[in-house]
């Protein structure tokens, strides 16, 4: 459990800096995003949890 507590808080801290270090990037990309179709993102997204997972299976396998 304080695994994950510590995973949630490193990805509020990364959000966190992005948003306060360059907020006008992330309103392009959200707008960006915007025109991207739907399935689009929902491909971004499934990417980027199986991007996460094989991270996560590298490091413990290590």
């Amino acid at each position: 459990m304080e695994a994950v507590i510590q995973g949630i808080a490193l990805v509020l801290i990364i959000e966190g800096l992005a948003y306060a270090l360059a907020p006008s990037l992330i309103e392009r990309m959200l707008e960006a995003m915007r025109e991207m179709p739907l399935d689009m993102r929902r491909l971004i997204g499934v990417s980027a949890i199986a991007a996460g997972v094989t991270m996560l299976w590298i490091v413990q396998a290590f």
